[in-house]
């Protein structure tokens, strides 16, 4: 239904001052600081992050470049280097191993 939307069609329901007076009363509510509309956004992201999806799908999907997510996010990556290394040195391992050298 949602991509069928047409050019002078709303793609939510609510006015954004409508969504900001309700966060605003949800945050008073729950005792916790109140965030920016747009900071949904950048927790969407945080979550496909998190939740495995790559750099390039994440772009298309909110209409960034890869490269952009890849610095502004960075810091949601700690383990693709370690990763990235320990996936390098078992294909090196295994090379070795089809050589007939030792391990």
């Amino acid at each position: 239904m949602l991509y069928d939307i047409k050019s002078d069609e709303r793609l939510f329901t609510v006015t954004k001052s409508y969504l900001n007076h309700e966060m605003e009363r949800g945050a008073k509510q729950a005792g916790v600081k109140k965030i920016r509309v747009h900071d949904i956004r950048h927790s969407h992201v945080s979550l496909l992050i998190n939740m495995g999806f790559s750099v390039l799908a994440i772009g298309q999907r909110v209409g960034h470049e890869a490269e952009k997510i890849t610095y502004r996010y960075a810091h949601l990556f700690p383990t693709v280097q370690t990763e990235m290394a320990e996936k390098l040195e078992m294909e090196r391992m295994g090379k070795e191993d089809t050589d007939g050298k030792e391990a």
